[in-house]
């Protein structure tokens, strides 16, 4: 309780009241449905931040599938050269993303995008930047089978599986039978990747009634995010997301990093240069960001849309039309400060996962094959 009046004061401080004289602080002590109204563009469909619902169950998802999963996510045999395994791209210790501008494919390629959290991707209808899987199971088999990430036939793969001792096992506890099959390899990584949720952040535990978790300059923050910052009209829900594309300015048209985003999946005129909301969950730890990966200074992020990211209107003609949402927000200094201090509330770093010992090789063998992933000399 001291604490809490102590933040109350320094709060009254700063002369932040509402019109009925409580102050900030105190209009947020309160259950998120009795917060200040959040402030959104006619027409956009949002909902009050707070903490993750649970996931609704699944009929593939099992702890046997879950188990194989994590196996088959570390396992580089699921690559075409033996190299490369989903981990290599997504690493616990990375925030599930891998730390780099873009990601390294078969024989090094250079990917085209940065490689997006797993974390929560569970409770999206579509994944990758451009949407174009749809959900988990579509998604699983995308990049083992793709020429710049994993390079690898799927028969191939499926024909390693079964020839390797100790997976029968698996897939049997997993599915009842001993068969290896592509749908399989599927449900399995998609179960590994639906446990991927994140951890109970400070914010959510401010927003279920522990007060003492946010200071006044996060709750100003908090309060930017929701009302004169104009975040809520892409990051909303417990997600921080709308799972929805736009267009941010950021396709780079006719620029050396020009890429269209959803264009390339729908062929839509009005797709192009959009790409997904990303959730903001965990964002601290998930660098560098956008879909290019090109800004590693996060503060420069949050000043570049506090400027309404008004380079995009020197883009070459015919570029891409920037989203309406996108427009200068004329917040000072202290006010960015704020609200970078309450981003930091809404996730935490990842636990470590360990690599498991992989079927087929002994302990030494399978951490030097973990080693071999993690230090990228793949």
């Amino acid at each position: 309780m001291r604490v809490r009046l102590l933040i109350l004061c320094l709060v009254a401080l700063n002369g932040v009241q509402a019109k009925d004289g409580a102050s900030l602080a105190e209009q947020y002590w309160r259950t998120p449905s009795e917060w200040p109204a959040f402030i959104v563009d006619e027409g956009v469909q949002a909902e009050e931040i707070g903490p993750l619902p649970s996931l609704p169950s699944v009929s593939w998802h099992t702890p046997e599938s879950e188990e194989l999963g994590k196996l088959l996510f570390f396992d580089p045999r699921l690559s075409g050269s033996g190299q490369l395994a989903c981990a290599s791209c997504h690493d616990s210790q990375l925030g599930w993303g891998d730390g780099r501008r873009v990601s390294a494919g078969h024989d090094r390629r250079a990917g085209q995008r940065n490689a997006m959290t797993l974390l929560n991707a569970a409770y999206f209808d579509h994944l990758f930047w451009d949407g174009r899987a749809q959900g988990l199971l579509d998604q699983a088999l995308q990049p083992i089978q793709s020429p710049l990430e994993m390079n690898a036939e799927l028969e191939v793969v499926v024909e390693r599986l079964a020839n390797t001792a100790g997976y029968h096992m698996r897939f049997e506890s997993a599915f009842g039978s001993p068969v290896v099959s592509a749908e399989r390899i599927a449900q399995s990584i998609a179960s590994f990747v639906r446990s991927l949720v994140s951890s109970r952040s400070r914010f959510d535990r401010f927003a279920q009634g522990d007060y003492e978790r946010l200071t006044d300059e996060e709750i100003e923050g908090l309060h930017l995010f929701r009302t004169r910052a104009r975040c809520m009209n892409c990051h909303s829900g417990p997600l921080f997301s709308d799972g929805q594309f736009h267009h941010t300015g950021l396709s780079y048209y006719g620029r050396r990093f020009e890429d269209l985003g959803r264009f390339h999946v729908t062929g839509k005129a009005q797709d192009r240069g959009k790409f997904r909301t990303p959730t903001l969950r965990n964002v601290r730890h998930t660098g560098p960001w956008m879909h290019n990966g090109l800004f590693d200074d996060f503060t420069g992020i949050l000043r570049m849309y506090n400027h309404g990211i008004t380079f995009a209107a020197r883009s070459k003609p015919g570029a891409p039309v920037l989203s309406p949402l996108i427009r200068p927000l004329g917040l000072n200094d202290r006010e960015i400060a704020a609200l970078e201090a309450f981003l930091d509330t809404i996730g935490r770093r990842p636990p470590f996962v360990e690599p498991p010992v992989l079927p087929g090789l002994t302990e030494s063998d399978s951490g030097a094959t973990s080693e071999f992933l993690s230090t990228g000399t793949h």
